[in-house]
């Protein structure tokens, strides 16, 4: 078929199973745009009210989906408003392609109006990036960007396309991606930018169960250990092994803790599970970790937040550590052994071949920190209160998103996820504003199932603008917001280590949320205590859209256990 670029491109979006994509038009993709609306019957385009609410809504559609997510940019602006949905996509880990426009090629390079070097600016935060000279290279381009995104480990990939090869046009042969008809020729792109080499080579699939000391070693570790702690990463939750993962720790009678990620990777339910480790993470997961003669970290990357002091951390333990990425093996902690490859391939080997020497004294240590973390109850207003009776509300099948403060660890720390691809949060780059856009996107994956978003008045206020998508598209997102009319997490530290200076962090603004909810063509709500909250959650459960309910907390209100910034587990402050 005779095609121009513009067509190619909605020809691979569906080649490649997209039938959603989030953009905002321009000027440089207005041709993208026109072949678009010529295919609404194969492909669902949402308009944003801002390119980062895209971004950031492409990221969690792949997140719930377990699909690449596709978001579209026109040049300069609207591509560099992607940056902060690219690099949150990329610290995470999730599989996103970024298709922006630019100038023509033969206007490249002179400064032309919204012209930007996108490439450029992202070349640290994607995993691989494109710009496409001749449409004749487009097709094989954009497959070889969804395989990339969607492989090893999987990320963010950028294809930058000149205006000039949207309306060029060429012979376009439909094939199958990954066929092998189509092979990468030298000029495709200006350049194909990875992280790293090791990264490259992973990405496609290589070297899938080297490492130090191979399998028969991290056998022998596992199963000569008598403390074992499994810690697991989103690793497990894109990889949809935790069914795994609950086997071996079956098999092991070893507790797990997750990271952030990896929250969701087995059921909260789990006799096994002690919750997030970490600097927010439970006692009971953090004590294990720090007693355990042997971490098996799995899809994780011992990011500083979980680590705390890296002099101390697993001082009297050895590590195995099984990753898709050989970038991350030894970076921060290193592993006495590990493996790089996938967990699907590797996880069925290692239950089948371990041998576990039991010591039922650890099983009785770890039925004591539990015991020691628990927390008394209490009847009053407050974060865990209030997320406690949203989860009842609402089950464990709707997805749930936060932005970015102490909401987003109240979270972690007591909503019961039973099922992985739930927990929608910005982890590694920790992004405030990242929660409406992922709210969005988490309900399009589920083609308008009911999904909440746990919020604060300070992320919200950073792209409420999204609200006049989600009522666009009559989405039935409930939005959680716990109000304390400060900057939570801020204050909280200043408090402890800064003899309550409370600098910039006491916001004084006057905003009604509820009223501003309603100008957006949404239902607002106020609650300040639980039974305003259930009637303000049963209203919301019989409309069909989106909703704000208010919910006024206590400003001095802290996220513990806590473990101070670069100390270790001993440090940890409780309640």
């Amino acid at each position: 078929m005779h095609a121009n670029g513009a067509e190619i491109v909605i020809e691979i979006l569906v080649a490649n199973g997209v039938d959603t994509v989030f953009g905002y038009p321009g000027g440089n993709v207005i041709d993208i745009y026109d072949a678009i609306y010529k295919n609404q019957h194969r492909i669902n385009h949402y308009l944003t009210a801002h390119e980062q609410g895209a971004a950031h809504a492409a990221d969690a559609y792949a997140r719930v989906s377990g699909k690449t997510g596709v978001a579209i940019a026109t040049s300069g602006p609207g591509a560099t408003n992607l940056v902060t949905g690219i690099a949150n996509a990329y610290l995470d880990s999730t599989p996103v392609v970024f298709i922006t426009g630019n100038v023509p090629v033969e206007m490249m390079g002179r400064d032309s109006f919204q012209e930007i070097d996108i490439l450029g600016v992202t070349l640290p935060i994607v995993k691989h990036s494109y710009v496409v000279r001749d449409v004749a290279d487009l097709a094989v381009t954009l497959n070889e960007a969804f395989a990339i995104a969607g492989s090893g480990r999987k990320g963010p990939v950028l294809v930058d396309i000149p205006k000039s090869v949207q309306l060029d046009a060429c012979e376009y042969e439909p094939r199958a991606p990954g066929s092998g008809s189509e092979q990468q020729t030298p000029d495709a792109a200006e350049s194909a930018i990875d992280r790293d080499t090791t990264k490259a080579a992973h990405a496609a699939g290589i070297d899938s169960s080297s490492g130090s000391g191979g399998l028969d070693a991290v056998i022998e570790m596992i199963s000569n250990s008598r403390r074992p702690y499994i810690y697991c990463g989103g690793g497990v939750v894109a990889s949809d092994t935790g069914n795994l993962l609950a086997e071996l720790s079956n098999k092991l009678r070893a507790p797990v803790g997750s990271s952030l990620m990896g929250i969701g990777a087995v059921p909260y339910s789990f006799e096994r599970y002690l919750g997030m480790c970490g600097m927010h993470g439970r006692y009971a997961s953090n004590m294990a970790k720090s007693e355990a003669d042997l971490i098996i970290a799995l899809g994780v990357r011992f990011s500083d937040r979980a680590t705390g002091d890296t002099n101390e951390y697993a001082r009297n333990s050895t590590v195995v550590h099984i990753d898709a990425d050989a970038a991350e093996i030894g970076k921060n902690i290193g592993p006495d052994v590990s493996l790089c490859g996938n967990l699907k391939e590797i996880l069925p080997e290692v239950v089948r071949r371990v041998r576990p020497v039991f010591d039922l004294s650890w099983e009785e240590r770890i039925r004591e920190l539990k015991a020691a973390g628990s927390e008394p109850p209490d009847g009053g207003f407050t974060p865990r209160n209030i997320i406690k009776r949203v989860n009842a509300h609402f089950g464990p099948d709707a997805p749930v998103a936060t932005d970015v403060g102490q909401h987003q660890m109240w979270v972690a720390q007591y909503y019961e996820f039973e099922k992985p691809r739930k927990f929608i949060t910005s982890g590694g780059l920790g992004a405030m504003g990242f929660g409406l856009g992922a709210a969005i996107g988490a309900c399009t994956a589920l083609y308008g199932g009911r999904t909440v978003l746990f919020t604060s008045e300070g992320s919200f206020g950073m792209n409420l603008t999204e609200m006049a998508t989600a009522v666009t598209y009559n989405l039935p997102i409930t939005i959680i917001l716990l109000n304390n009319g400060v900057l939570g997490l801020m204050r909280q530290l200043q408090t402890l280590f800064f003899d309550k200076r409370y600098s910039q962090t006491t916001l004084e603004r006057k905003t009604d949320f509820p009223a501003l909810t309603e100008a957006f063509g949404a239902r607002g709500f106020s609650a300040a205590n639980l039974q305003e909250l259930d009637g303000a959650l049963a209203l919301l459960s019989e409309y069909k859209g989106p909703g704000v309910i208010d919910c006024s907390i206590d400003k001095d209100e802290m996220v513990l256990p806590m473990i101070p910034t670069g100390s270790a587990f001993r440090d940890m402050l409780t309640r």
